[in-house]
């Protein structure tokens, strides 16, 4: 992105890092020599490639390959040369880059993303690899081929052959004196004797050499000599043999050199990318969002391992230039590399060793100037080794510059260098670059209080200790608290007083106002801490009272559907009692022990009723009874309080913990009130109910119908207008039972057209129900789609 001079050295050792992570050597040369992305997209594109193969890394059903890649690089070149003849063993590292490129692939299939993007359209080189292996071994040793394997057995059996001959001089009692060993040698590829010196002569061959003592020769006997030679002129075919199968093979390779060197290229490129992913796994990083300001959670130094200690670094949009302040050693220049380096690793692709939430922009330039860089031989000093970096940096400086300079304005006289330090940071304001800078510097501090474009921040110090808690706060500056370090660093009592004396008022007076801002400062990051602890117990609260809520609604439905079960039931076994009633009146004369058989029908039939009706309001009110506590017991307090006037069917209610506006429907058990809720009647404790003031009684036409329905006798036509639809369907069931015990075959039900729902609801029903035989629309004239007409079974 820069020169390197200007740069953080520490990010080559996490490239380092990420480097010994890599499988292939040139990957690793790779990451060392990329210098970070500056392009929004290609940043973007390249953390989704690398979060993506993290992900892969930790739940891949596959387990990811392990094996090296060989760097074949050299080797993909020299196939671009005509003739070119590969060595075996370069052959066989051809065929395993592609082997294990090949597996990547494949492992890659386990991500669509990463599939479509690498795996789809990469040169299939395996039929390559196989070709490859058809000719060599795994150990790079060429095969035998028939040529090859003749040529073989011809040396095979002439070494037998003279390995016979060297014996048969040991085994001669004549020539066994003679010999230093019974076992033949070789020299310059010939089988040779060893003779003792003195029997030099005694022999008849070629000496082959000597030994460096002159004791023994070394003798290829005349028996030997054709056999020697007919051995070399084999090994020489051979050689002939195996060169002629390597032609051929590296013919084969060279042909498909351009698909090799896009898949060499691809698998690299994808080894950089594996290596980055295993350090962001390693380091348990996130990857930052992309943000228009610098904003980072819980970060820690990459370099610092579990020493580091996790800071927030959130720096406003509007705002170009921090300075941060603070003790002696108390982690300022830490944290300034921490930036630099987050942003560095950032636009490489890697992650962050920091919480969720932390984002970064993108920069063209990331520079710095930390550390004293004077030399003698240069005549260089400390302050004038700053300018010139400061003076580099500034010449290079853009919108998208992120610079760090660390001790801004030292290394000469504080006013002079606070004043050129605040004209520099004009200058580097007015190219609305990205400028953080640590210093000691007051003027500094406040010229981050006064300028609408800077802003103050401070490392922590813990006064009770007192050392520095190496935490950053934005927003408050911070003081050097130089006399503390010196005195926890050994210098004499006397001295430290005599340095507090020395401070004067408004020094004094300024530490105690920063001091203060400490406090509040600290004051208000313990109550954010409570307000974000009670934020998420209100938000688990209001996950159990969800819940809860689809609890109750699960329960509703069970107890509806049960009660409707229940009745069908008692309906279904009291219907053949009734129709063996009404055959006998029909039958016979109605006389008054046929009467009380019938009214004696018709109480049981009452009294089941009742019991079922008594059941199903217990368990409606089973729910409240195990409803959860609430948190709020101001809540509790506010809803025992007494009601006015006693609560009857139709008041408007507040119900319940959460205040939700009801209308009572009915009573139920032991103080317990039905309250319709939105679209649910749900059970209150009357406790828990609350009467709206001024709000006028709902018009009960629903009930009045429902109880009319069951007082008098079944009538041709049933208005269910206005009606909810499980009130609706409750009027409907006991106008149908009425009407069974009065032999009424045909009604009507007048339900409206509306939005639908009361239509459908009632069709649903009826289509459900045993003694329906059938039911449809009515004529235009008599209603149309907005009443049914219903007959009954008969019988």
């Amino acid at each position: 992105m820069t020169d390197k001079h200007h740069q953080l050295l520490e990010f080559d050792a996490i490239l380092a890092q990420v480097a010994e992570l890599s499988k292939s050597a040139e990957a690793a040369d790779l990451i060392l020599e990329q210098a970070p992305m500056r392009n929004e997209e290609d940043v973007a594109q390249l953390k989704k490639h690398v979060s993506a193969i993290a992900a892969l890394h930790l739940h891949a059903k596959n387990p990811e390959p392990v094996g090296a890649l060989p760097a074949i690089a050299p080797l993909v070149g020299k196939l671009s040369l005509e003739g070119v003849v590969l060595e075996a063993e370069e052959a066989l590292m051809i065929g395993r880059f592609i082997e294990e490129g090949m597996r990547i692939l494949a492992w890659l299939e386990g991500d669509e993303h990463l599939r479509r993007f690498f795996a789809q359209g990469a040169p299939d080189c395996a039929p390559l690899a196989r070709e490859i292996f058809a000719v060599i071994d795994r150990e790079g040793n060429l095969r035998d081929i028939p040529p090859i394997v003749r040529i073989k057995k011809a040396i095979a059996g002439a070494e037998a052959e003279l390995k016979t001959i060297a014996a048969s001089f040991w085994e001669d009692d004549a020539t066994r004196p003679m010999l230093q060993s019974d076992l033949p040698s070789v020299r310059d590829g010939r089988t040779v004797v060893a003779l003792k010196a003195n029997f030099r002569g005694r022999l008849r061959g070629i000496v082959r050499e000597a030994s460096a003592s002159g004791q023994t020769l070394f003798i290829e006997p005349e028996e030997a000599v054709e056999k020697n030679n007919r051995i070399a002129i084999l090994k020489r075919e051979l050689a002939i043999e195996i060169r002629r199968a390597l032609r051929a093979l590296s013919a084969r390779v060279a042909a498909d050199k351009d698909e090799l060197t896009r898949f060499h290229r691809r698998i690299v490129d994808l080894e950089t990318l594996r290596a980055r992913a295993r350090h962001s796994n390693n380091t348990k990083g996130v990857f930052a969002a992309q943000g228009a300001a610098i904003s980072l959670v819980q970060a820690r130094h990459p370099l610092l391992g579990a020493r580091a200690v996790p800071i927030d670094v959130r720096v406003k949009d509007r705002v170009r230039m921090t300075i941060i302040t603070g003790p002696n050693t108390g982690g300022k220049t830490v944290a300034l590399k921490t930036v630099g380096l987050f942003a560095l690793m950032n636009q490489a692709g890697l992650a962050i060793p920091a919480a969720e939430g932390s984002a970064l922009p993108i920069f063209d330039n990331v520079c710095a100037d930390i550390g004293d860089e004077q030399s003698i031989d240069n005549a260089l000093s400390t302050f004038s080794a700053h300018i010139k970096n400061i003076a580099a940096i500034l010449s290079q400086a853009s919108e998208r510059t992120l610079v760090l300079l660390d001790e801004f304005g030292s290394g000469t006289d504080a006013a002079e260098g606070a004043a050129l330090a605040m004209a520099i940071a004009d200058a580097f304001i007015a190219k609305k670059t990205t400028l953080i800078a640590t210093t000691h510097h007051s003027p500094l501090k406040d010229y981050a209080w006064t300028h609408s474009l800077a802003e103050n921040a401070s490392m922590d110090f813990d006064p009770k200790a007192p050392r520095p808690s190496y935490k950053l706060i934005m927003g408050v500056p911070g003081e050097s608290r130089a006399i503390d370090a010196a005195e926890q660093n050994g210098l004499p009592p006397d001295i430290i007083d005599k340095a507090r004396a020395n401070m004067d008022g408004r020094a004094g007076d300024v530490a105690a106002l920063i001091e203060g801002l400490q406090e509040k400062y600290a004051a208000c990051a313990q109550e954010e801490e409570r307000l974000i602890r009670q934020a998420a117990s209100l938000r688990e609260q209001t996950r159990t009272n969800d819940l809860w809520e689809l609890h109750l609604r699960q329960k509703e439905a069970e107890i509806k559907s049960g009660a409707v079960r229940n009745l069908r039931a008692l309906l279904s076994e009291s219907r053949k009692t009734l129709e063996n009633l009404v055959r006998e009146v029909k039958e016979g004369e109605l006389t008054r022990e046929k009467t009380q058989n019938v009214k004696t029908f018709l109480n049981t039939l009452a009294e089941a009723v009742q019991k079922e009706s008594e059941k199903a309001q217990t368990e409606e009110t089973a729910p409240l009874r195990a409803a959860p506590p609430a948190d709020d017991a101001g809540k509790n307090e506010r809803n025992q309080e007494k009601n006015p006037a006693p609560i009857r069917p139709g008041d408007a209610v507040r119900a319940g913990n959460d205040n939700q506006r009801g209308i009572v429907k009915r009573a139920g058990k032991k103080g317990v009130w039905m309250v319709e809720v939105g679209s649910l009647t749900l059970p209150f404790d009357e406790s828990a109910l609350r009467l709206i003031a001024g709000a006028q009684p709902a018009p009960r036409a629903d009930i009045a119908r429902a109880d009319l329905a069951r007082a008098r006798p079944p009538s041709p036509e049933l208005n269910l207008r206005g009606l909810s639809l499980s009130d609706a369907l409750r009027a409907l069931e006991t106008h149908i039972d009425g009407a069974v015990i009065a032999g009424l075959t045909n009604f009507a039900v007048i339900h409206g057209k509306g939005t639908g729902v009361l239509s459908r609801g009632v069709h649903e029903y009826l289509k459900t129900s045993p003694v329906v035989a059938d039911y449809y629309f009515s004529r235009p004239e008599l209603g149309g789609f907005g009443r049914t007409e219903i007959t009954l079974k008969e019988g």
